[in-house]
């Protein structure tokens, strides 16, 4: 039996360590290697705007009509995908279909911005039939949140492409809204993202209101979305990096219950641990309700949470399934200031 000396096996193991690069092979991993910023150009009136399903099928003709016309009213054409009405149960289409439109939109020369009509679930299941590459060559701005925040993280995270968690086709075009994304993405606009102050006939604040629960400012990339679609691909190498970004979370139709285990999920999983602060959006109907007794309220949840972070907090930014909405860039350079309950772009979102 031949024998070796630990110095001898440490002596082969740094050769091939060391072939480890010609091999293909690399000490750090690929999601370690942090593409570049890559802005996509800004939309102008007499752009095109490529109409896709990637999630839920389009069971409402009407509803891509609509948005249609949204698009049209903001002075821009409009080109459906060639799988937009296709359906296979409650997704819209084949996978394999979902993500052709995908990758057909980025490829064509023709289309400028894409828009998803709107979400439901299907958007994890094509991560790994994007043409990233393509997509890289190619930038444009992708819109849309909900489900549509697994496109959005991926693509961020594998090209370096600046994303947009805002209104999706079918939502509710309305001055806020349509305000929030001109200014983001025509007017390239170092925007500041902020909750409107109207008292009405009321003496104080009484809707749309933020809380602050750590004070305090931080700067670093926008990195987030929606909270179920986000802890669903936890794990993958389809999200970008957490190390100093300040995390957006929004979310619907969640008990208290599930929210505090998605959060505990971000917690074990190291997440929370890095970033540099949160903005915690809107949680549309996640009232505890028949929760049992002594539910905790999301209130709580939040506090207990993200208070011992000792990074800067707060909750009840115009981001989430609501009607008025910010257009906020995933993967942008920005400043929170949770006291104010502010978001301030450092630079434009698009080039």
């Amino acid at each position: 039996m031949l024998f070796r000396t630990r110095r001898q096996v440490l002596a082969s193991l740094s050769v091939a360590t060391a072939a480890l690069p010609f091999l293909g092979f690399t000490s750090v991993p690929a999601a370690e290697k942090v593409p570049k910023i890559l802005l996509p150009p800004r939309l102008k009136a007499g752009d095109t705007v490529g109409l896709i399903c990637p999630a839920g099928a389009a069971f409402s003709r009407e509803a891509v009509q609509i948005t249609k016309e949204s698009m049209e009213a903001l002075g821009l054409k409009v080109k459906l995908g060639q799988h937009v009405f296709d359906r296979y149960g409650y997704l819209a289409g084949t996978d394999q279909a979902r993500a052709a439109d995908v990758n057909a939109m980025f490829a064509d020369k023709t289309v400028q911005g894409i828009l998803a009509i709107h979400g439901g679930w299907g958007c994890a299941r094509l991560l790994p039939l994007l043409d990233y590459k393509t997509i890289q060559k190619n930038p444009k701005p992708l819109i849309g949140y909900s489900d549509i925040t697994a496109l959005l993280l991926a693509i961020t995270a594998k090209t370096g492409l600046v994303t947009f968690h805002g209104p999706v086709g079918s939502a509710t075009w309305n001055k806020f809204s349509v305000d929030s994304f001109r200014q983001v993405l025509f007017e390239a606009s170092p925007v500041l993202f902020q909750n409107p102050k109207e008292l009405g006939d009321n003496l104080t604040l009484t809707k749309d209101r933020i809380t602050t629960i750590t004070p305090g400012t931080a700067r670093g990339k926008l990195v987030g979305g929606n909270l179920t679609v986000l802890t669903a691909i936890i794990g993958s190498d389809y999200l970008p990096h957490w190390k100093d970004a300040i995390l957006f979370l929004e979310d619907t139709n969640e008990a208290v219950y599930r929210v505090d285990r998605m959060l505990t999920q971000l917690k074990l999983a190291g997440v929370l641990d890095q970033v540099k602060g949160v903005v915690f959006g809107k949680c549309s109907d996640c009232e505890p309700g028949k929760g049992g007794y002594g539910s905790l309220t999301l209130e709580e949840v939040l506090e207990h949470h993200l208070q011992p972070l000792k990074v800067p907090v707060y909750t009840g930014a115009m981001i989430g399934h609501i009607t008025h909405k910010f257009t906020v860039p995933v993967g942008a350079e920005a400043e929170m200031d949770a006291t104010q309950g502010t978001i301030r772009l450092l630079g434009t979102a698009v080039a």
